[in-house]
């Protein structure tokens, strides 16, 4: 039976490639796997249970409400987004998610804020200030350049918003080496 499983933080290509490894030596037949979901060819209960270890064993989980699923969807769209650089949105970022997901963005933003706790816009910017904090540790890219990349208005705005979410400012993180970022499936 061919199934279709939304699957909570699986947030990047090292997911998919684990899932697809564990998946093989468990030998469930997996046709399809994206960001955020599998379809599988299950025919037995057992195999559920044996997917459901593996989800847990590798920090995934299975998500069953319609709310919860949502919400993944949220978050993987908008983690798709931050891996094209330029980031481009053609227009709001409401309009970007209510096009992708085909849904209206004022139930889509009520979902979320009630199962994240906090806004889309927030989330995002918790989003956009790892992806500054990975830009800052590659050598490539001064503070003008990763704010252009990330279509901050100026490099002030990126500077604020980053010692708003961080504490401190470009400069300090920079000199810091430290890495201290956070895993995408752990921002909230």
């Amino acid at each position: 039976m061919v199934k279709d499983f939304y699957i909570k933080n699986m947030v990047c290509d090292r997911c998919i490639k684990v899932l697809k490894d564990e998946l093989f030596k468990a030998n469930i037949s997996l046709l399809d796997i994206e960001l955020g979901r599998l379809r599988l060819d299950m025919n037995e209960k057992e195999q559920l249970s044996i997917l459901t270890e593996i989800l847990k064993r590798n920090g995934f989980a299975l998500i069953a409400s319609t709310e919860d699923k949502l919400t993944e969807q949220v978050k993987i769209e908008l983690i798709k987004l931050l891996n094209v650089m330029p980031l481009d949105i053609d227009g709001k970022l409401s309009d970007f998610l209510a096009d992708k997901l085909q849904k209206d963005y004022s139930k889509i933003s009520k979902v979320f804020s009630i199962t994240e706790g906090i806004t889309i816009e927030k989330y995002f910017i918790k989003l956009k200030i790892e992806k500054v904090k990975e830009l800052i540790q590659t050598p490539d890219y001064n503070f003008t350049k990763i704010s252009q990349l990330l279509d901050y208005s100026n490099v002030n705005h990126l500077s604020k918003q980053f010692k708003s979410e961080t504490g401190m400012s470009l400069s300090d993180y920079k000199d810091g080496h430290k890495n201290f970022r956070n895993p995408l499936d752990k921002i909230i």
